[in-house]
C-alpha cells in the first residue's frame, strides 16, 4: 500500500474546534510507543527506510516504511502487520542483528473527515503536530491525492509549513 501523509505543527485546541465544526468524527485517542530498528545489512538512515514496532494500548504492530516517493509529502510504501507478542518479535529482530535506534512516544487523537484520516499528535520531546493521511489508488494518483490533503489542510486553517521529516528523524536531529 502507498500511504500519502502530510504533517505540520498545529494548535490542537483550535484544531479540535475546527474539526468539530467541519463534522469530523473522532475515532479514538491512543497512546503509541514506537521502537525503531536499523538493519545490519544496510543503514536505513541512508536508504530513507524505517522498521518500527508499535505498542498501541496493548495491540502490537510491525511496520516497514519505504523511501519517500514524493518531494512534497511523506508518501511512501507501507507494509504493516499485527504481531501477537511484542517482546518476542523484538527478540527476533535483535537476534538477526537489527539494532534499536530510538523510541518515539506520542498521544494520538484519530479523526476522519471526507475520507481523510487526521491525527493530532503530541510527541514527547517535540510538541504538537497534525498529520493528514490517505492512500494512493495507484502510483499515478500520488500527486492528486497529496494536493487533495493539502486542500483539506488549508480548509481547516492549518497554517504550519509542511514537514517531510518523520518524528524519528526530528528526534535524531534534535539529539545530535
Amino acid at each position: 500500500m502507498i500511504e500519502i501523509e502530510i504533517k505540520a505543527r498545529a494548535d490542537h485546541e483550535a484544531l479540535r474546534k475546527t474539526l468539530k465544526q467541519a463534522g469530523a468524527a473522532l475515532e479514538k485517542i491512543v497512546e503509541q510507543s514506537d521502537s525503531y530498528y536499523n538493519a545490519p545489512h544496510r543503514d536505513f538512515a541512508l536508504t530513507d527506510e524505517a522498521l518500527r514496532l508499535r505498542d498501541q494500548g496493548g495491540q502490537f504492530y510491525m511496520t516497514y516504511k519505504g523511501k519517500k516517493l514524493d518531494p512534497g509529502s511523506k508518501t511512501r510504501k507501507e507494509v504493516e502487520v499485527e504481531v501477537a507478542d511484542l517482546k518476542k518479535t523484538e527478540e527476533i529482530l535483535l537476534s538477526l542483528g537489527f539494532k534499536k535506534t530510538l523510541e518515539v512516544h506520542k498521544k494520538r487523537e484519530i479523526y476522519h473527515l471526507d475520507g481523510a484520516e487526521i491525527c493530532l499528535d503530541r510527541v514527547e520531546g517535540l510538541g504538537d503536530f497534525v498529520e493528514l493521511e490517505t492512500l494512493a489508488i495507484s502510483d499515478t494518483d500520488i500527486e492528486s491525492r497529496r494536493d487533495w490533503l493539502i486542500g483539506i489542510k488549508r480548509d481547516l486553517g492549518i497554517k504550519g509549513e509542511l514537514i517531510r521529516e518523520s518524528y524519528l528523524e526530528m528526534l535524531l536531529n534534535k539529539n545530535y
